[in-house]
């Protein structure tokens, strides 16, 4: 019975840790038909965030391309002031839970990558996300998914005049001018707090498990 109690004393926090979490920035979605990038065997790939509020990074979601049946387990990541460079807020190794979507028209597999981070607590602001070193279960390249961004004018005919990207769009490597990365960062916004609802159907469901407990107290007694 100690044991039960435990486990339903962890699931309470992890609960309560996942009202907590929102979409801090969404750089738009999934596209899967325009074009990816590739985040391993040495490519860096390098996207803008931006907070209106201070915020605490708990996590991310990536769309990528992938080979037929092959599964991304882990990828490095960085959040950084510039593209690939200055003050480092943040880094890890992230193991990553691969969602397959679709299949694109090219023959590619379209799936999310989510990971759960212990991440900087940021002010308000313009960051960079930094992704690669992706490690894959067949061994095969990984490319971080191309869509047109978001408040994005597309005047070079790729999705680009991304206003809150400082170098006309994602960056690799130094170059300019690429279009914007599927992802969004999740986490904790300052001053956030769960809705009243989520409280009371937790709370409800507590003492439902408590009174379960508390029966089989009494038949063992």
């Amino acid at each position: 019975m100690r044991i039960r109690i435990a486990s339903l004393m962890l699931f309470c926090l992890a609960f309560l840790s996942s009202l907590s979490a929102q979409v801090l920035y969404d750089d738009g979605p999934i596209n899967g038909t325009v074009n990816a990038w590739t985040i391993n065997f040495g490519y860096l790939i390098s996207d803008s965030i931006t907070f209106a509020q201070t915020a605490t990074v708990g996590g991310f979601d990536l769309g990528v391309w992938e080979y037929p049946g092959d599964q991304t387990l882990t990828v490095d990541w960085s959040i950084t002031a510039q593209p690939y460079s200055g003050n480092i807020y943040g880094q890890g190794t992230a193991s990553v839970t691969d969602t397959f979507i679709s299949v694109n028209q090219y023959g590619y597999d379209i799936d999310k990558l989510s990971a759960a981070i212990s991440g900087p607590t940021l002010n308000a602001g313009t960051y960079w996300l930094n992704i690669q070193n992706a490690v894959s279960k067949l061994g095969d390249p990984v490319f971080w998914d191309e869509n047109s961004g978001v408040g994005c004018t597309g005047d070079n005919g790729m999705g680009g005049g991304c206003p809150s990207e400082a170098c006309g769009g994602t960056c690799i490597d130094g170059q300019a001018g690429i279009p914007p990365e599927s992802f969004d960062i999740l986490g904790t916004a300052s001053g956030q707090t769960p809705e009243p609802g989520s409280f009371v159907l937790f709370g409800s469901g507590i003492l439902g498990v408590a009174g379960i407990v508390r029966r089989r107290l009494r038949k063992s007694n």
